[in-house]
């Protein structure tokens, strides 16, 4: 697949990776996109997605906004629509009153990580039910914290979430995924024109995706892969020396 250039093109791939991955049994599904200001483009891009599915599920495609104000401006223009448009609920309100078992697919439209108990229950009680996650901010480090709690999150929920689709600019760079392919660096040429440089198994992240984008930029990188690797090295001899010694005292 080609890398998307404007959001139009953005749109009409996630489209198409969603319904690829929904055809290959995926039911948990997240659309990415972490522009600037794509918030903004909130309504516009459910719009697209609930009309997507509108004509197969009709009644049976329930579209959840964050909150009552941004479910009412899109139920105000959205005109002739013949789904459902709702929010995730409130505290007179819970979230699991408003699933049926009438309810098919589900679009949760920009949830931040305050909403992730809510579709995380979703999610639980949807079942094999679709759920589709658009434009989510559910990993916020400062709103669900580090250690502990945010590990199990992740095992319990996070992880359990397929990308079909995933695109993050960077500086002169991008990461980019459209399911079923894996996960691709493309490198800025020059003003909006991305060569392809690598794809990955697995999201990169953190030093490795750092690696991979000075290997882009020409930088030799193997000298500090083997440093690292010698001084992990030198760590293990080490911590076994330290046991060796260690179980030779308590035998004396």
């Amino acid at each position: 697949m080609e890398f998307p250039t404007t959001l139009e093109t953005a749109i009409a791939q996630a489209k198409q990776s969603t319904l690829t991955a929904l055809e290959a049994g995926e039911t948990r599904l997240q659309v990415e996109l972490k522009v600037p200001e794509i918030a903004l483009k909130a309504e516009l891009i459910a719009k697209a997605f609930a009309d997507l599915f509108a004509d197969d599920y009709e009644q049976g495609l329930k579209v959840l906004f964050p909150d009552t104000g941004s479910a009412a401006l899109a139920r105000r223009n959205w005109e002739n629509i013949s789904f459902q448009v709702d929010d995730l609920g409130s505290r007179n309100t819970p979230i699991d009153h408003k699933i049926s078992e009438d309810d098919q697919l589900f679009l949760i439209v920009c949830p931040s990580a305050v909403e992730v108990q809510k579709v995380e229950k979703i999610c639980n009680m949807a079942g094999d039910r679709p759920v589709i996650i658009l434009i989510p901010q559910l990993e916020d480090v400062a709103t669900i914290g580090i250690g502990y709690a945010a590990r199990q999150l992740r095992e319990r929920f996070l992880n359990t979430l397929e990308s079909c689709y995933y695109l993050q600019p960077l500086e002169g760079a991008a990461i980019f995924r459209a399911y079923p392919s894996g996960w691709q660096i493309w490198i800025e040429q020059q003003e909006n024109q991305f060569e392809f440089f690598c794809e990955e198994p697995q999201k990169p992240v953190g030093d490795h995706l750092d690696r991979l984008l000075r290997k882009a930029a020409g930088e030799d990188v193997s000298e500090e892969e083997n440093a690292v690797l010698a001084s992990q090295s030198r760590q293990k001899q080490g911590f076994f020396d330290s046991l060796q010694r260690f179980l030779k005292a308590l035998s004396q």
